[in-house]
Order: structure tokens, then C-alpha cells, then sequence
């Protein structure tokens, strides 16, 4: 992993860089596996109550690495396996590499410069909040290489950028503008220093109750799917294992006496 990702974990906060950085950060065979772990080992960390996602170099990711592109077998095949075999619970492993940092316990932000590309782009999207440079290079790229976008990102963007634009983007591989990701949905903040802002809002999240913090995610990403008796339960259902617990009383209590709160790892 060390040459695909360096984590650093303080104060609470997971530090999750992409090093390779000779390949613009490409996404290779080692770096969706390093992603993966990377994943799996910060969601098993409790002391851990953010991450920030950022790419080491010129760019936050250049897209799918073109050694990945294979040409066909004598039966025609460039495939080991069918995509759609599921390898890591509801996705495959380049879906998974997107889909943990969706379905992380806590809030992940991503820092974006440079390019965000392809692959690169839904990385991004896997984020709850995206910090980006007004010039980044965005594209959603796939249909340049005659394929679709299948990084798990349908199941995102769907519920953040109109699906006219989506329906653009896609069929044209058209570029686009970190400012324009902003207007559109893609993005969150246009920054001069997307890292250094990603890290401040960090810091302010790791401040808050970490049960709330996680809850709150929770029902944000289960939302969309549910309709409106099964999302108001879920509402009430989180909201009666935070009230009365001792992180909800610190968070009281602080607030109170403005004062910083003394946080338990999350229940």
C-alpha cells in the first residue's frame, strides 16, 4: 500500500493521501486495493472521526491507468471474471474503491487539484464534501474509451447533479472546470488550497459529538432510498440511541460552558 497510499492518523483525523504521484495518481490493479484497505481499516478504527482524501503531485487522479486496458483473449474475453460477479458485498472491486468512502461511518472530504479524471472524478464523489481548485480538469471520461461510467457513482451523482447534465457530461467525455463542478453539483467549495480547507473543516467535525457526526451520516446516505414513513422512523430510531448517552450529555455540557468537548470513542 505504502506506494499507492500514506495514511496519517491525529487528532482524530485520517490523513489519506494517493502517492503515485509519476502516474498523475492513475488508478491501477495496487491502488484499488490499496483504497480498499485503506477503507476497511479506518471504518474498523474508532478513534478515527473524519477522513481527508487527497492526491500527492500535479493532480488529485488521472483516471483508470491505461495498462489496465487489455486486449482481447482468443474468445474474445479482457475480463477474468464478469463485472457484475459481486466481490466485495454489493459491488466489484473497482465499485468498491468509490463505494467505501460512501459507505464509511464517518464523514469523508476530498481535496481536489489539478485533475479529477475518469476514476478520479467518482474517488471525488465518494465524498461527502469536495474541496476543489477553480482549474481542476474534470471529465467523466469512460465513453472516450467506449465504455460507461461504473465506478458506482450512478448511484451518487443521481442524487447531487441534475441528470440532464449527467446525461451530457457522460455521452461527450466533455472537460469540465473545478467552478463548474461547483455549479453543477459535482463539487462542494472552490478553494485556492483545497487541502488546507479540507483539513480546517475536518478539525471542526472531529469537534462534534462522534455518535451524532455518524448517525447524521447514516441517515443522509440511506435517505434516498427509503420513503417517507421508513425515513422518518430512521430518524427517530438514531436519534433515541444519541439522546441521554454520555457523548450527547459532554456535547450539552460543553456547549454550556464553551468549552471543548471530551469525547468517547463513537458507541
Amino acid at each position: 500500500m505504502e506506494n499507492r497510499l500514506k495514511i496519517e492518523i491525529k487528532d482524530h483525523i485520517a490523513d489519506v493521501r494517493m502517492v503515485r504521484e509519476d502516474k498523475m495518481n492513475a488508478l491501477d490493479d495496487a491502488m484499488f486495493e490499496a483504497l480498499i484497505q485503506a477503507g476497511d481499516s479506518l471504518a474498523k478504527n474508532g478513534d478515527v472521526r473524519c477522513v481527508v482524501i487527497s492526491g500527492q503531485g500535479k493532480g488529485f487522479c488521472a483516471g483508470l491507468d491505461l495498462s489496465m486496458f487489455k486486449m482481447p483473449d482468443a474468445e474474445g474475453s479482457v475480463l477474468s471474471e464478469p463485472l457484475e460477479t459481486r466481490t466485495h458485498g454489493i459491488a466489484n472491486k473497482p465499485q468498491k474503491a468509490v463505494w467505501t468512502w460512501r459507505e464509511m461511518p464517518v464523514p469523508v472530504i476530498a481535496a481536489v487539484h489539478g485533475v479529477a479524471i475518469g476514476g478520479g472524478l467518482h474517488i471525488m464523489l465518494g465524498a461527502d464534501i469536495r474541496y476543489i481548485e477553480a482549474n481542476t480538469k474534470c471529465a467523466i471520461m469512460e465513453m472516450k474509451w467506449g465504455i460507461i461510467p461504473d465506478l458506482s457513482t450512478s448511484q451518487i451523482m443521481i442524487h447531487s447533479v441534475r441528470e440532464d447534465i449527467i446525461r451530457e457530461l457522460t455521452y461527450t467525455n466533455r472537460m469540465f472546470s473545478g467552478t463548474q463542478a461547483v455549479e453543477w453539483g459535482f463539487a462542494t467549495h472552490v478553494s485556492e488550497d483545497p487541502y488546507a480547507d479540507a483539513m480546517k473543516m475536518a478539525q471542526e467535525i472531529a469537534s462534534k459529538n462522534p455518535d451524532a457526526i455518524q448517525a447524521a451520516k447514516h441517515l443522509f446516505n440511506q435517505a434516498p432510498y427509503l420513503n417517507q414513513t421508513e425515513g422518518l422512523s430512521l430518524e427517530s430510531r438514531l436519534q433515541d440511541k444519541i439522546i441521554g448517552k454520555p457523548n450527547q450529555i459532554e456535547a450539552v455540557l460543553a456547549s454550556l460552558q464553551k468549552r471543548k468537548g471530551k469525547f468517547k470513542k463513537a458507541r
